[in-house]
């Protein structure tokens, strides 16, 4: 069960004889290669190191912003739930949401109420912060807590499993449905990969052990911008 993409000319004149030169050529914009890679292969390219969470507050991710649309009046909270619900809700004034139907893959748990559901960071913000994102900007650790611009980067579960796992990472928590953990595990390197965050020794080493258990999981990742 793997379980959603983005982004001249000059003229010169002399006043005597029009002199026509060749246009400078734009620098190319750098457009980020999506990975697809084997689990075992993208456990493999995580980089290793001491965390740290020296000056963490949750304060430092700034969430829920207006989402991908700023004009569509809902935050990155109520879009995430519009993309993954199953039947969709109404949405009326405000993006309040009534009705609708949702499956929380870390329990396989239907929900009918989004009022129920947490969107959990996929890797925690704390845990983001020991792996690398202490040293970022307020402007890149915002995009990183409101990243829809990967489908494994916030995704909505039962508020009781998204506040079990809290800010652990797999070699402490998993979700509490074993056909959930290859997914889990997939999803959880990309995100790390895409973010350019490491791991700690604990971490990879189970990293490591899922990976060998989840042969056939592939990863997909962009680097993030």
């Amino acid at each position: 069960m793997i379980t959603n993409l983005l982004r001249g000319a000059a003229a010169f004149c002399l006043a005597l004889t029009p002199l026509a030169l060749p246009a400078p050529v734009a620098a190319a914009a750098v457009v980020p290669v999506p990975e697809v890679l084997p689990l075992e292969d993208a456990v493999g390219k995580l980089l290793v190191a001491e965390e740290d969470r020296t000056g963490y507050t949750r304060d430092s991710f700034r969430h829920w912003n207006t989402g991908l649309d700023a004009g569509d009046g809902c935050n990155t909270r109520n879009e995430v739930l519009l993309a993954e619900a199953v039947q969709e809700p109404t949405v009326a004034a405000g993006c309040k949401l009534t009705g609708g139907k949702w499956v929380s893959f870390y329990d396989n748990v239907e929900v009918v109420e989004a009022g129920k559901l947490d969107i959990d960071h996929m890797v925690p913000l704390a845990e983001a912060w020991d792996s690398g994102a202490s040293a970022w900007d307020a402007k890149r650790r915002e995009a990183y807590a409101n990243d829809q611009g990967a489908a494994a980067s916030l995704v909505a579960v039962t508020a009781r499993t998204n506040r079990s796992k809290a800010d652990q990472d797999p070699a402490t928590w998993m979700p509490p449905l074993p056909d959930a953990h290859c997914r889990y595990i997939g999803e959880w390197t990309a995100t790390k990969l895409r973010w350019g965050l490491t791991v700690d020794q604990t971490e990879v080493e189970a990293l490591k052990v899922y990976a060998e258990a989840c042969e056939t999981t592939v990863v997909h990742y962009n680097p993030a911008p």
